[in-house]
């Protein structure tokens, strides 16, 4: 097929365009969140060849079920519903080229390159997202059990004031601290000073809520965590903290409401959820849809509550002020976010749209990679490579004279041709795989070194140069084979067992070899085929 040099030449330059369009730049459309919440398609024009995170700088995180939280039933099963999950909230971020992938059977590794916001980027990955909608305690149940839980409280020692007494080791710095004194408004007059819970809490404008000074808000969540206090709240009602502190003239107060244990829904009917600016109030908002089910459910629920409070509730805690239920429900609501950014909205959407995770994440690995250090990294791999290959430019050259160049040009296709490789299996390169790649280069002219030793044999014995040029590489033909596919196989246990960094240094190997026997075998070849028709009566090979 490739016996003349016309079919050989037409073949090479097939590659090289092949290869060329791999890394010609191309419009790239990606979907984020523009300034008013709404996601939009950008289209940016990016260089095919991918740079990894320590090429470019960014996040390394690794992620494993947190045991902690209570057992898991099924960790293998959990963790693959939560690599799905977490790789939605990734390809929804924004980052260009994010990796998310299963290492292991228990860790998730995740590499976004460019990203240099580490606590948003954790927070997105780690975030439960569990969306509950909860009917606030509309008959003051826990209001009028305050009283039982202050008399249990003082049977048990604890009080508010300074002289409090502990109850197990650990609590004195939850459980003591400065009285918070008498305040108008107080759900109970604390005069006594055997009370503990009472003094804490103060009636808000709304039924099931109740305001709790910032500084003491640690206290008073260690005693209604307390499992004496906890047998004494009413049968279906719950204790939940608001998301965030509200401020009432010069203080700040920390929500708690009493709501529902049983919620009407839950988030697993949520269909679409999109961060917005609420042109009214100026402020950041999610506007959420469920699906026809779902729908059905809210619908039917919200109907039997109308004027009741309904708590909005994200991982535990209450997303804004519960409003009021003024008609039914059905597919469509809205998530105040208070005062907060934009972005707050726009990471919550995400998180909701991308669905909750099935158990709770726990960050076992992070690492963080400056941009700079990733320009640095880039210079010095640049560096090393075009220092190793002006060194094997001038040994090539000097030792093998004409057939030297000849290998020296082919080497150039080999670059090409990697390069290549990368871009069209679309492969990242990192800073291991740049060393993958000098040292492939070191194997390219290996196999040139073979050929050129059998083809002066050849001459030595006598023969012509045109038999002995076909010769060499036929007899060199198995050594080269035999190393290539060893330096393959050993690339691909790399690949399998490996980690990241690994992965890349093997992938780069491989094509590097692949690309190299392309070369070398032909490639150098077809060079000496048009070098020794272009002098026939050529005596001498220069080798």
């Amino acid at each position: 097929m490739f016996s003349t040099i016309q079919s050989r030449l037409i073949f090479i330059g097939l590659i090289v365009a092949a290869a060329a369009f791999s890394l010609w730049p191309r419009n790239v459309t990606r979907r984020a969140p523009g300034a008013d919440g709404v996601m939009r398609d950008t289209v940016e024009r990016r260089v095919s060849l991918k740079r990894g995170l320590d090429l470019q700088g960014g996040i390394h995180l690794a992620l494993e079920i947190d045991q902690s939280k209570g057992t898991v039933v099924d960790p293998a099963g959990a963790l693959d519903r939560a690599l799905t999950v977490v790789r939605t909230r990734v390809d929804e971020f924004g980052v260009a080229e994010p990796l998310v992938q299963k290492v292991g059977n228990n860790r998730i590794v995740v590499e976004l390159a460019g990203m240099g916001n580490a606590a948003r980027a954790k927070d997105i990955v780690q975030r439960s997202a569990f969306l509950e909608f909860r009917i606030v305690d509309m008959q003051n149940q826990f209001r009028d059990a305050i009283a039982a839980i202050d008399a249990e409280l003082r049977r048990m020692g604890i009080r508010s004031g300074p002289g409090a007494a502990p109850v197990g080791a650990g609590a004195v710095e939850k459980l003591l601290g400065r009285d918070s004194g008498k305040v108008k408004g107080a759900a109970k007059d604390t005069a006594e000073t055997g009370t503990a819970l009472s003094s804490l809490l103060f009636n808000g404008s709304e039924p099931g809520e109740y305001l709790v000074p910032d500084e003491e808000y640690p206290r008073a969540d260690s005693l209604i965590h307390l499992p004496e206090v906890r047998r004494l709240i009413p049968r279906g009602l719950d204790l939940l903290w608001a998301a965030q502190s509200t401020s009432q003239g010069a203080r700040s107060y920390k929500a708690l409401y009493a709501v529902q244990a049983r919620p009407i829904i839950t988030g697993e009917y949520l269909a679409d959820a999109r961060a917005q600016v609420d042109p009214v109030y100026n402020q950041p908002v999610v506007n959420f849809q469920l699906n026809r089910q779902g729908g059905r459910i809210f619908g039917r629920e919200t109907a039997r509550h109308i004027g009741d409070y309904m708590a909005i509730v994200l991982d535990g805690r209450v997303q804004g002020r519960p409003p009021v239920i003024r008609s039914q429900i059905n597919q469509r609501g809205q998530i105040e976010m208070g005062s907060g950014p934009l972005q707050q909205a726009q990471d919550l959407a995400l998180v909701l749209r991308a669905g909750s995770l099935p158990a709770p994440l726990i960050i076992v690995e992070e690492r963080t990679v400056g941009p700079s250090l990733g320009a640095d990294s880039i210079h010095d791999g640049i560096t090393a490579g075009v220092y190793g290959t002006i060194a094997v430019i001038i040994i090539m050259a000097a030792y093998y004279r004409i057939a030297g160049l000849l290998a020296i040009a082919a080497l150039g296709f080999y670059v090409l041709l990697t390069l290549g490789g990368l871009g069209a299996f679309g492969a990242t390169l990192t800073l291991p795989g740049l060393a993958g790649f000098v040292l492939s280069i070191g194997i390219a002219v290996d196999a040139n070194v073979l050929i050129f030793e059998r083809i002066r044999e050849e001459l030595a014995a006598g023969k012509t140069i045109p038999l002995a040029v076909d010769q060499g590489f036929r007899r060199a033909m198995n050594a080269i084979v035999d190393s290539n596919v060893c330096a393959i196989l050993t690339s691909m246990f790399l690949y399998q067992f490996g980690t990241g960094p690994v992965k890349g240094f093997a992938v780069t190997l491989i094509l590097g070899v692949l690309a190299s026997m392309i070369t070398a075998i032909f490639i150098t070849r077809t060079f000496f085929m048009v070098w020794l028709k272009r002098r026939p009566t050529m005596e001498t090979l220069s080798i």
